[in-house]
């Protein structure tokens, strides 16, 4: 008659059912780490999800242009203060 491990009563090469439920559980973290990867690449490679009531961009060098030109408008009398301050803030300044 053998005797010892792995005799029908749950003690095999993992440790019995407690083995098996430590590798399962290691195995679902796993699993969940592996999505949450996924799901963080996805959303870094497509802009972050960022908000539309986020902060405005930086000023580009056409801005910087656009507000030259309101300045050089205003200026020669071209335009009002009224109307600079209406194209500043119309371009995000």
């Amino acid at each position: 008659m053998m005797t010892g491990y792995g005799q029908g009563l749950g003690w095999g090469m993992m440790g019995g059912w407690f083995g098996w439920f430590v590798m399962l559980f290691f195995g679902f973290l796993l699993f969940v780490g592996v999505i949450l990867l996924v799901v963080w690449a996805a959303r870094a490679s497509s802009g972050g999800g960022r908000s539309v009531e986020g902060p405005t961009p930086p000023a580009t060098k056409g801005d910087d242009e656009a507000v030259a030109i309101a300045r050089r408008r205003l200026a020669s009398g071209e335009i009002t203060p009224e109307q600079f301050d209406e194209i500043i803030r119309a371009l995000g300044g």
